[in-house]
């Protein structure tokens, strides 16, 4: 039976009275089966106030590149059709460059390109989103491919339009047909309809975080920039520019849903994969560099990673920028999932809660050991 968890509920309500995040929705399953799950506080604080609710809509950011683009990556991988150790050049022609014919999949899915973290598209394409790929292609290499690990956002967006072109179909209407529609999920999907905006977790008033970057970054102004309540369309400002859904962000979805694309990393758990191909998930495939990571995924064996102290080197996460965060151990079949909406109704800079995750996530590993033990205290 499926319960709230006193411990966890405690701890991320007193986050909330401190004005971290507004709301928080955590979901704990074990085996397949959901064992904790509790929703706390205000999905909306502006215009006015909603009430969190278990299944309550969450932009997940960047978890959109492990839940989405991972994923499909994964998939076409097992097909013959793509290859970890190809050149992204063959893929996609704008990278057909001096400096850029070596990056291969690999190195775009292990934050290894080279490319650099992120760059504001709308800028440097004047607003035009068909020169994307040439833009990313463009940009001047901050390493040499293959030997750092610097996360970026615009390797992720290259993997998206390169999914595109491989498939000849957008990337919104690959994800419904290939991971929505055979997982039936009802309220997982890019762009939401308006209708459904009350059910959604409202974000940032006006993108002021993206035009501090832009401004610091000295890349200039953009005329365009949302000042609206950002709420029920995607908060990257990249993404929405992209049309809504990018290899980098743009997913939606409930913490229910994410559970269930989250179990498809797990060989013993999932339906769109064969469980050999989840083992590169839990691959450490950047040995000795800053992060370890593998396919699409960080790994706790990460230094300071937002897993916390008690999973498992092998388990794999993502955090995504609005508040959100997976972990999954695969060994012991856990998914571990906490969805916030920090950037709601807070003025900058927003709240660092990396340390919430990593918190978060111990308190839900000894809450496992403890029902285990047959001394649950969830009520």
């Amino acid at each position: 039976m499926t319960a709230r968890n006193d411990q966890l509920t405690t701890f991320l309500e007193e986050h909330i009275k401190t004005g971290e995040f507004p709301s928080a929705v955590y979901l704990v399953a074990e085996r397949d089966e959901i064992v904790f799950t509790d929703a706390l506080g205000l999905s909306v604080v502006e215009p006015y106030r909603v009430a969190n609710k278990i299944d309550t809509i969450y932009d997940l950011a960047s978890l959109t590149k492990p839940l989405v683009t991972a994923l499909l990556c994964a998939r076409r991988i097992e097909l013959g059709e793509l290859t970890l150790d190809s050149s992204v050049s063959h893929y996609l022609g704008e990278f057909d460059r001096t400096d850029k014919q070596t990056i291969t999949i690999r190195e775009l899915l292990t934050h290894t390109s080279g490319l650099p973290a992120w760059r504001p598209l709308y800028l440097l394409t004047e607003d035009e989103p068909e020169r994307a790929a040439g833009a990313i292609a463009s940009l001047d290499l901050e390493y040499k491919p293959g030997t750092r690990v610097i996360y970026s956002d615009m390797g992720y967006i290259a993997l998206g339009i390169l999914l595109e072109r491989m498939s000849h179909q957008r990337l919104a209407e690959m994800a419904k047909r290939e991971i929505f529609e055979p997982l039936k999920l009802t309220q997982t999907f890019f762009n939401p309809e308006l209708a459904l905006q009350t059910g959604i977790a409202a974000c940032e008033t006006g993108n002021a975080y993206e035009v501090d970057m832009c401004k610091q970054s000295g890349a200039g102004e953009y005329a365009n920039s949302r000042q609206r309540l950002i709420w029920g369309e995607v908060h990257d400002g990249n993404a929405y520019f992209l049309g809504g859904a990018a290899g980098h962000a743009g997913l939606f979805s409930t913490a229910r849903e994410t559970f269930l694309i989250a179990q498809q990393f797990i060989g013993e758990s999932t339906t769109l994969l064969t469980p050999e191909t989840c083992r590169l998930f839990r691959e450490n495939m950047t040995e000795g560099l800053e992060e370890a990571r593998s396919m699409g995924w960080q790994l706790a064996a990460t230094k300071d990673s937002t897993g916390g102290a008690d999973l498992p080197p092998d388990s794999f996460g993502h955090n995504g920028f609005t508040g959100t965060c997976v972990w999954i151990d695969p060994s012991h079949r856990r998914v571990f999932i906490l969805l916030t909406n920090r950037t709601h109704a807070h003025a900058l800079p927003f709240a660092n809660i990396n340390a919430v995750r990593r918190e978060f996530n111990n308190l839900a590993v000894k809450a496992l050991a403890q029902r285990q033990a047959g001394a649950s205290p969830s009520s």
